[in-house]
């Protein structure tokens, strides 16, 4: 028994260590596979883009739901003093903003139901501002949602979006 002590206590060190490192290093390493493949497919940098309505077809990783609209606007904060300005437009029925950072946390999400909403998006380390939000990483993703399980509503959705911004605030 004490002949196999010493490499089973190695083996439990490092599982427990690749376990770790995986659970620490996984979520960036997702989102930056993300944020490449947003790019690829035209998802423009501060800016919201607006893909087609979610089918079996245009499926490709997750399983998203073919009721919602949804618009994603890809996020860089690495220069100093850049924010970005947020802007939802109304929609008549359920709708989000959401916010996710280079670890893939959902660090904020706003509701905006029947009404537009604006709010400034500010680089890690800022001091906190009413009417902001401060970003956990400097690159993420910010999600639009918007109930539409219609083609009619979807088309509505688009039409909507005219109004969403996301850009660099002045």
């Amino acid at each position: 028994m004490r002949r196999w002590f010493g490499p089973l206590a190695v083996l439990l060190v490092c599982a427990a260590g690749g376990h770790s490192l995986t659970l620490w290093l996984g979520p960036a390493v997702i989102m930056d596979r993300a944020m490449e493949a947003l790019a690829q497919r035209g998802v423009a940098l501060h800016a919201f883009t607006t893909p087609q309505r979610i089918t079996p077809q245009t499926q490709s990783v997750v399983r998203s739901s073919p009721d919602l609209f949804y618009a994603l606007c890809r996020y860089d904060l690495h220069d100093p003093g850049m924010t970005l300005a947020v802007r939802i437009a109304a929609w008549p029925d359920y709708q989000s903003l959401s916010f996710f950072d280079a670890r893939t946390d959902n660090f904020a999400t706003i509701r905006a139901v029947s009404k537009t909403a604006a709010v400034r998006l500010l680089p890690p380390g800022s001091a906190p501002e009413e009417g902001a939000i401060v970003s956990p990483t400097a690159k993420g993703v910010i999600l639009i949602r918007r109930l539409a399980p219609s083609g009619e509503q979807f088309d509505a959705a688009v039409a909507a979006s005219a109004d969403d911004r996301c850009q660099i605030a002045p």
